[in-house]
């Protein structure tokens, strides 16, 4: 089976829960048109296919620490878990005829690819009549089940490389009772392959099978599988020895870290066009008043945002509620991680007023992150926003969010609310993601936004630049963005709070953002900010009449 394409969209997502591979995948298929393969671990979790049998359940799933989730693919009951090898291509199948595509074909060609990758790992395996799955005598080392709609595909294999085979045990394994289940290691001992190498010999395989001539291919980085303990790193240290973690990490991730952002010369000082002139007038003094006067936080101060001089002026600022102490540490925030305080239930309406008085057009929203928290802060969002709209009703809202752990109970209280818009921060690279934030993912933020686009919402995202990411990487997020149907996009480059966080490993030149801002614009987002001094909110009001010109003009105010 050849398919009328080139390149091939490969991603590593590491461990991904099975909710946020799914909102992945259902994005990717909704709005994309190349081709992804994600590759991934799920945590422990039983899955029933359209054929199941809830029989074949034969332990409370809660009793040996799984999920159980009913899906939409084929099948019967299987097993997911670390040391598993799952692969969810979404790719558009060639026409078979009169507008139908060939399943069967398709399943056939993805057993053929778990065979040729296994042979070159040294297993010899084949198919069985009539049982779906790659085989090794009598035992099956792969599992296949498959979605396919509108000629695109979801859901696909998983092939066991090391998992705890004894969770096989709990259930009949894809309803056959008579055939056990095996893995890499079970066949090949200690000569077994790294979970990398069985995912580059997969993608490579693929590839091969489906025609694709180009595979551009991404990779997080995992830090449990790290080595190398942080403190035998060969690091920058703290003034008092100890070394840094958030360095170590990129270092794990393959970034040649400067000793500091000024001591090897010109390269790490600050370049000209990244200088900020305070503006302390008279606007910025007033706005600050008011914000003092309100007691309101905003990411401007929290955050040192460079574009507060401008934005103060021009009396606009991006509130942060649920207090000013975040639950999350990443490597790139000045914001304060202290244990957090109690929420403050009058804050919505103080951020309403605020609105009112400064006469916003546009208003925007964003939060620290409160993991504390059920709904990590879902409903502080959702009421916010409707207390600016009781008060000013023609104002348009985005909410910048956290992603609160992925749950979808807690997305959907801020999805209810109807912001404008919805922004949520890819921030990085894949192969960043983990040192830059390691309490977030890769896979969660896209899934997030396509969650959000699913809903019906104005979706926007950003990245900071100058982290130790290559262009191509930058290239693949944003092709990853929009291809879950994200409309706007912005891109700045990083500046270092303090000697604490990550240093500023590459200065992106105002002409190299620019670039960056066409191939964005070319990949079809309706709105793109790219520049030194961009942050997420920077021209928020003009980003959001671009992406939805039914509301330009419908706001009123300065």
């Amino acid at each position: 089976m050849v398919l009328n394409v080139t390149t091939l969209h490969a991603r590593w997502l590491g461990r991904v829960s099975y909710a946020d591979a799914d909102a992945l995948q259902r994005g990717l298929h909704e709005h994309g048109a190349d081709d992804h393969l994600l590759l991934l671990e799920h945590p422990h979790v039983y899955t029933l296919g359209t054929t199941s049998h809830l029989e074949h359940v034969l332990t409370p799933p809660a009793d040996v620490g799984a999920e159980l989730v009913r899906t939409d693919r084929g099948g019967d009951v299987t097993y997911h878990g670390p040391g598993q090898l799952v692969g969810y291509p979404i790719i558009t199948l060639p026409e078979w005829r009169d507008g139908m595509r060939d399943v069967v074909a398709y399943v056939r060609e993805l057993e053929q690819v778990l065979i040729a990758t296994l042979a070159e790992l040294g297993v010899t395996a084949d198919r069985r009549e009539r049982l779906t799955g790659v085989w090794v005598r009598e035992e099956k080392i792969a599992a296949i089940g498959v979605k396919v709609a509108r000629g695109r595909t979801r859901h696909g294999f998983a092939l066991n490389v090391d998992p705890a085979l004894a969770m096989f045990e709990h259930i009949v394994p894809c309803g056959i009772r008579d055939k056990g289940v095996t893995s890499l290691r079970q066949l090949l001992g200690a000569d077994t392959p790294d979970m990398l190498t069985v995912v580059d010999t997969v993608t490579r395989n693929f590839a091969a099978h489906f025609g694709h001539t180009t595979v551009e291919h991404q990779h997080v980085t995992d830090f449990r599988h790290a080595e190398r303990a942080y403190d035998t790193l060969s690091v920058p240290k703290t003034p008092g020895g100890e070394p840094i973690r958030l360095l170590g990490r990129l270092a794990d991730a393959g970034v040649d870290v400067p000793v500091t952002d000024g001591s090897d010369g010109a390269a790490f000082r600050r370049p000209e066009w990244m200088r900020v002139r305070a503006d302390l007038g008279t606007a910025y003094r007033e706005t600050k008043r008011l914000m003092r006067t309100l007691e309101l936080h905003t990411v401007c101060e929290e955050a040192g945002c460079p574009n507060i001089y401008e934005c103060w002026a021009d009396r606009t600022a991006t509130f942060m509620i649920l207090g000013e102490r975040c639950t999350r540490a990443c490597g790139f925030c000045l914001v304060d991680t202290r244990k957090p305080l109690p929420l403050d239930v009058a804050e919505p309406a103080r951020v309403a007023e605020a609105v009112a008085t400064l006469g916003l057009r546009h208003a925007v929203v964003t939060s620290v992150a409160r993991d504390d928290l059920d709904d990590g802060g879902a409903s502080g969002f959702a009421t916010t926003v409707r207390a600016i709209r009781a008060r000013t009703p023609a104002t348009t809202i985005e909410v910048l969010i956290p992603d609160c752990k992925g749950d979808p109970g807690a997305l959907d209280v801020i999805f209810a609310a109807r912001p404008d818009v919805l922004n949520h921060n890819l921030e990085t690279v894949a192969r960043l993601q983990r040192a830059a934030r390691p309490s977030a993912g890769y896979a969660r933020s896209l899934a997030l936004l396509a969650r959000a686009k699913h809903a019906g919402l104005v979706t926007k995202s950003g990245l900071i630049l100058g982290m130790g990411e290559e262009e191509p990487e930058v290239h693949a997020a944003l092709v990853d963005l929009r291809a879950v149907g994200v409309d706007i996009v912005t891109m700045g480059q990083y500046l270092r709070p303090s000697a604490q966080h990550l240093p500023v490993v590459r200065w992106w030149h105002p002409d190299e953002l620019a670039a960056l801002g066409d191939f964005a614009t070319a990949l079809g987002f309706a709105h793109v900010e790219a520049g030194p001094l961009v942050r997420s909110s920077y021209h928020a009001k003009r980003a959001v009449d671009s992406a939805s010109p039914e509301m330009a003009g419908t706001a009123a105010g300065a």
